[in-house]
């Protein structure tokens, strides 16, 4: 006789299913890596829990992004400055993040008051000019080594 362990022929011990023999023409699949038969389908297993789909759309990133880009420009830097406010506040509403909108709203701020500071020089500048040559009279006149024409 051999040494290969024999099924048990008498009842299986309690608890145990009894043994049974494999069906007629059972072949014990071959050692290693077996690939899945053509057409195999792997079992489709259900959708875990899965993330809220992101939002496709943050209230007011659109306006403070526009009013940004408005801020950098000084004849409007007005309308980006109420860009950036409308978007800020929607964005607040949404409760998303209100950086650039912030940022447009200073950038839109210290865009206009340089501009006008830049005005108000630039005004002095030909009010004194207009007032000089008002005394002056007409013609080109040297005055501190500068060429002065009134006319």
């Amino acid at each position: 006789m051999s040494n290969v362990p024999q099924p048990p022929t008498a009842g299986a011990p309690e608890g145990q299913p009894a043994y049974q023999a494999p069906p007629a023409g059972y072949q014990a699949p071959a050692a290693g890596y077996q690939a899945p038969p053509a057409g195999y389908q792997p079992p489709a297993y259900p959708a875990g829990p899965g993330y809220a789909a992101a939002p496709t759309s943050v209230p007011g990133k659109g306006l403070s992004i526009a009013g940004l880009i408005l801020a950098f420009l000084a004849p409007l830097a007005l309308i980006g400055l109420i860009l950036s406010i409308v978007g800020r506040v929607q964005a607040k509403k949404a409760g998303a993040p209100t950086g650039i909108a912030t940022a447009g709203i200073i950038v839109s701020i210290v865009v206009m008051v340089f501009t006008a500071i830049i005005f108000v020089v630039a005004g002095a500048s030909f009010v004194a000019l207009f007032s000089q040559c008002a005394e002056l009279g007409q013609g080109v006149h040297q005055v501190g080594g500068i060429t002065v024409s009134c006319g």
